[in-house]
Parts: C-alpha cells; structure tokens; sequence
C-alpha cells in the first residue's frame, strides 16, 4: 500500500508544472500578499484532497512561482481577498493568460506554440463569489500629469497603492527633471522623510521578481537618477534581480540596463551586471535593429570592453550606415569616444554627414564633437574648418561662453581658426565687462598656446584690455592663477606692470615655490626670469629671481639620425656642427653650426676657438620639431615655439626648422637640397656649392 501510494504521489509530483491550485491570499493596504485560507477548488485536485487530507502535502507539491487570478474573488468578513495560482518556474518563461472557459493557456515565447490545461473551476454552493474591488491601475504617465512634487507621488501611493510600485518612481523622476537644482534638493529631501516612502521601497523590493523586467529597470534607473544611495538594501536588491533575470531581455530592455549601467557607480552588483551585460551583447549584438538602441549598447559598453567586442560593434554599426539619421551621425563621436576605440571609417562618414547638414546645428551637438574628437585623437582638418566657419558665419547669435569654450576645445585639438578668432578678439575689445576671473585665464591661455596675436591688426589693442581686466581682479585672484596668466602674457611677449609687480612680490614667490604644484610653478617663474632678461620690450630687466635650479632639458630619446646624417654630408663632416647643445636659460638645441662674416662657409669647430668674435657673424640652430609644435594642418608655430625662436634670436641664432615628419619622407638629395637652401642665402648658393665641394 505504502509503495502505491509513493507511486501515486511521485506521479501527482511530475504533474505539478501544469496543474495550479488556488490560495486565498489577503492583500494588505502596501499590496504585499500573505497566506490566510487555504481551498481547493480544482477537479483534479478535489480527489487528492479527499484522500491525503493534508494541506502540508499541498503545500509542499504547490510551492513553486505564482500568479494572480484576477477574475475569482471571495469576500469573507470584510477581509478582501484575492486567488493566487502556482505554477512551476519551468512555465516562468512563457505568458499565461485564461480563456472564457477558465482553461489556462500557455503561450511560449520562443516557438509561438499554444499550449491549453483545462482547469475547470467548480464552485461549491458554500463558497461566496463576490466581484473583488480594486483600485484603478494608473501609470507613471499620468501619475507625472497630474502630480506637481515627489511627495504627491508617495501621497497618491498611500491612498491606494497599485501594482507596479515602478510607476512611482518613475513618476517621480519624471517629476523631478522637470525641478530646478535647489528645487530637486529640497524635494528630494520632502521624499526622503515622507512615511510612505519606506512602504514604498519594500513595496518594490517584493515585487521585482515577479514586474515585467522592463519595469524592473525602468525603477532602478529612477531610483539611481533620484539620488537613492547605492549601497542600500533596495538598489542591491534590484541589481541581483537584474542579474537573475537578464534573460529576459528584448530591445527596449537592451536600451535601458545599457542608461542604468552608464548611471551606477562601480561596485561588485554593478561589476557582475556589466560582464553578463557584455556576454548578452556579444552573443545578440547582430539580432539589434534599432541603430537607437545599438549606440546606446556601444556607449555603455565600457572603455575596458575586450577589443573583440568592440569591433564586433563597430562592424554591426558600419552595416546600418546607410539607415543612420543626422542624429545618429552626431552622436556616433560621442558614442565612440565613449567606448574608447576610434574607427576612422565610421569617424570620416559620420563627418560628412555633419558638414552637409551644419546650417541649425545645436551648440551642444558642436561642443560634444569637439570634444570626442579630443578624446579620440581623431583630427580631421575638414571638420574643424566647417565648424568654425559656421561658428563664424552666426556668431552674432552666439553666446560669448559657448564660442570661448568651443575655441578651448579648438586649441585642446591644436586647430586655429584665424577668422573665428579675429571675430572673437574684436567682441572682447568691444564689450570688456563681460569678462570674469575664468573667462579671462581660458582667453589668455588659448590665445597664447596658438600664438595667434603675432602680427595681428588690433593685437596691442587686445592685449591691453586684457591687462586691464585682469587688473581688476588682481586683489582676489590666488597666487596660480596669477602666474598664469602673466605666463600667457609673456608667451605673446606682453608684459603688464601691474600683474608682475603684484606676481613678483616676495610673499607671492614664496606660496608659489611652497605649493603641491611646485614643480610646474618653478618652470614657469624660470621662463619668465627668461623673458625679464631677454625680451627687448620688458621694463623690469633689473628685477633679479632667486629659484630652484631647473633639471637640464633631456635630448629626445631617439636623436634625428637621418638630419645628422644630411649635416655630415653636406658639411664636409660631423666637425662642422655639434649636436645636442645646452644654451643659458635652460634652452636646448639638437644642432648647431657656426658661420663665417660672409655667411657662405661654415666654420669647423676645432678652428673656432682661434678664430676672432668678429669672424664669427652667423650662429645657426637646428631644431627638429614634431607635428604637435605647429598649430593643426599649418606651419604657424605655437605658443612655446614662438618664445623659444623669439629667445634665441635675442641670443645671437638664426633658427632652422625641420620637421621630423617631412624630413623622413625626403630622399637623401632631397633632403641635403632642403637644408642648404635653410643654412645659406639664396645669392651665397654657388659659392657654398664650390667651397663645400673643395673641402
């Protein structure tokens, strides 16, 4: 007997997926669900309850996932009640839903197949069928409509809460965009002391296995975005319910863990979320259609994401090229500036894209271009001249911040927009008032790093009204920033009294020399030590600086050996030059060679020191310079270049360029035919030609 009824009832186990029984659940005022009553209402489990008898053998086959049966109610002493059917977490995947004859029908979500269990509820004359009363469903949409703070949101909760708990804080979120910052904090502060806002929160935390999974992140987003501490029990809860259910994805739910993740500091949740994040998108990147949603998933990637990946999208994005929108096209700098990885392919398209359509371009857009185009190293002369002509053309409509932080981000990129910046000197000369404390050191220093005031029409004019603004703030300006904006000034050889005087004051040196940034601060009192005793327009030569001694300026690591080489055989030898000289001032050059009175032979070094000073007319300095030395896609050299040049020709050289980049293409004729057109004058050619070819 014992072993039928083993059999009878491992048999009854296996069919415990697809045969749900009834609980009488009482729904408490936060909507949180207890057992109260316990009915069987079902045929096939009428029988079984006969016999067994045991309501603890019921609960132990019946105790997996449930849902609601919102059409059967019972109404017993004025507690309302609601019927709750289990059934087994494999059937957690698929949507269930009852026809009109009470049978459950199963709809899987992955083949599409109906699957139908009749169940056919069987009403006993003792049992009360009453039509249950509940509140009216209402959604984040019109909880934000018709709420005008957090606090009514927790309010209309409190007067009758209504599955999901999301819309709530979504609601409030919604809310509190629309907030000012002073408003938001005091707001946020009302909900933080509000006595619902707990119920609220265990409300939530109850409901989050059981709420569509895009409700799900749509509440951790909001309740991250509304300054929720992270390291609470509800936002940890929620992160480990993500994870369990990341599965359940589709496009939308793609789109908002990608929002959720970019919102969420780094914590151990947060970490397992990324990497299963990152598993999914690997896995279902070639299935996304919504070119929305695949930049969204690229930005939220990470920087750190494995290569492979990211090419994986790269590859997915250059497929849905043709379906990008302006839109799209603009934020795809942003987007791969955010996941750290610069496609040329995509860069150079979406730049097309941009300057076609420029004219009613937004200031933001402009400012993020130009800001992924810093972050990715990515310089496209094209792009840059386009912006900057639109800039020009509308700058009458344009803020004086807006084009004083795009010509930042222009000299961050090392481009220079002459008419842009002629227009911009021209509005400072015209409204000075204008100007704070910030703007004027974001001025000086973009103005000096592109060397642009050199040989401008109203430069002094310029520089004057920046002295003088400067001037008004120099009794609250600290002891930095007062050094550097006298820098600036004396890379565009302009040197204010009244900003050295207040600079050059022996408390001022001192807070300097004793600062965090000390070494920074002593390399640029030195240049302006330098600058006092070489630049011919300064009227404080006699001003002496006691400073630390400055580290010699170390050779580049890899000497130009192809540049030595073209000397040696131009020359006649490595005699006729030295490499690698240290000047006073801390000034190196990579190559020196000496000239005769008559500028068309050049002296050995070993016949120097007997030769007269008078012999000696030409002091030539070689200096190999890099791209980053000129300003982009020109040869203006930029602000330190210039003061060096300026420097040594104050000690007696003639300066000689030679860019790196150029030279290597050079074949070896080529490149010796370059530099004596550089060393000689054109008339002395023919008879440098002779002399060289008789040494």
């Amino acid at each position: 007997m014992s072993n039928k009824a083993g059999s009878f009832l491992w048999n009854l186990r296996q069919f415990s997926t697809l045969v749900p029984t009834s609980r009488t659940m009482r729904l408490y005022p936060l909507g949180l669900c207890k057992t109260k009553i316990v009915h069987s209402n079902w045929n096939i489990l009428n029988n079984f309850h006969n016999r067994m008898r045991s309501t603890d053998i019921f609960r132990y086959l019946f105790q997996d996932a449930f849902i609601l049966k919102s059409d059967v109610g019972f109404q017993t002493r004025g507690i309302s009640t609601v019927t709750a059917l289990r059934i087994d977490r494999l059937l957690y995947a698929k949507r269930l839903f009852f026809d009109s004859k009470h049978s459950l029908v199963s709809v899987d979500k992955f083949n599409g197949e109906l699957k139908k269990v009749n169940l056919h509820h069987e009403v006993s004359s003792e049992d009360v069928l009453t039509k249950e009363t509940k509140p009216n469903r209402i959604s984040s949409r019109k909880l934000s409509e018709e709420c005008n703070s957090l606090s009514d949101v927790l309010d209309a909760f409190t007067k009758a809460p209504t599955f999901p708990s999301s819309n709530y804080f979504t609601a409030m979120w919604t809310i509190a965009k629309r907030l000012t910052d002073d408003q938001k904090r005091f707001e946020k502060r009302l909900m933080f002391s509000h006595p619902a806002f707990n119920q609220l929160c265990e409300h939530m935390m109850r409901e989050a296995k059981i709420i569509q999974y895009k409700y799900l992140l749509f509440s951790l987003y909001s309740i991250v975005k509304l300054g929720i501490p992270q390291n609470t029990l509800l936002v940890q809860t929620l992160l480990r319910v993500t994870q369990e259910r990341i599965n359940e994805y589709d496009e939308i739910c793609l789109s908002v863990l990608s929002s959720v993740l970019e919102v969420m500091e780094p914590c151990k949740n947060v970490h397992v979320l990324q990497m299963g994040f990152r598993i999914l998108v690997d896995q279902q990147v070639w299935k996304i259609e919504d070119v929305f949603t695949l930049q969204v998933v690229m930005k939220c990637i990470g920087k750190d994401a494995p290569i492979a990946l990211k090419r994986k999208l790269e590859m997915k994005a250059l497929r849905e090229l043709d379906r990008f929108s302006l839109l799209n096209s603009q934020r795809m700098f942003e987007v791969l500036a955010a996941m750290n990885h610069r496609s040329l392919i995509l860069l150079n398209e979406c730049s097309k894209v941009v300057l076609d359509n420029i004219h009613g371009c937004p200031s933001k857009i402009i400012i993020n271009i130009l800001q992924s185009c810093k972050d990715l190293q990515y310089y496209n002369l094209d792009l840059f001249n386009g912006l900057a002509d639109y800039v020009a053309a509308t700058f009458d409509v344009w803020k004086l911040k807006k084009v004083l932080f795009i010509l930042i981000l222009f000299e961050n990129l090392g481009f220079r927009h002459v008419g842009l910046m002629d227009l911009f000197m021209k509005r400072i000369v015209e409204d000075p008032e204008s100007l704070n404390m910030k703007n004027i050191l974001s001025i000086l220093h973009t103005y000096s790093s592109l060397n642009h005031v050199y040989k401008c029409q109203n430069k002094e004019q310029f520089l004057e009204v920046m002295a003088s603004a400067l001037t008004g703030y120099l009794h609250s300006v600290s002891s930095e920033n007062l050094l550097d904006a006298v820098y600036s000034f004396c890379l565009m050889n302009y040197f204010p009294l009244a900003s050295f005087n207040q600079l050059l004051q022996k408390d001022v040196i001192s807070e300097l020399l004793t600062s965090d940034d000390m070494k920074k601060n002593v390399h640029k009192l030195h240049i302006l030590d330098t600058c006092l005793k070489l630049d011919d327009t300064v009227c404080l030569k006699d001003i002496a600086l006691s400073l630390p001694q400055l580290p010699r300026e170390l050779p580049p690591s890899h000497p130009n050996a192809k540049v030595a080489e073209v000397l040696s055989s131009l020359l006649g030898g490595e005699g006729y030059f030295s490499k690698d000289v240290h000047l006073p001032h801390s000034y190196h050059i990579d190559f020196e060679i000496r000239m005769d009175t008559n500028r068309n032979q050049v002296l050995p070094f070993s016949d120097v020191d007997t030769a007269s000073a008078t012999d000696i007319q030409r002091l030539v300095a070689v200096l190999c310079v890099s791209r980053s030395a000129y300003c982009l896609g020109s040869s203006h050299p930029r602000g330190f270049l210039a003061m060096k040049m300026r420097h040594l020709n104050a000690m007696g050289f003639h300066v000689i360029l030679v860019n790196n980049w150029e030279m290597d293409k050079l074949e070896m004729e080529d490149a010796i035919t370059f530099l004596k057109t550089k060393i000689y004058s054109v008339e002395a050619l023919p008879v440098a030609a002779v002399n060289l070819q008789s040494t």
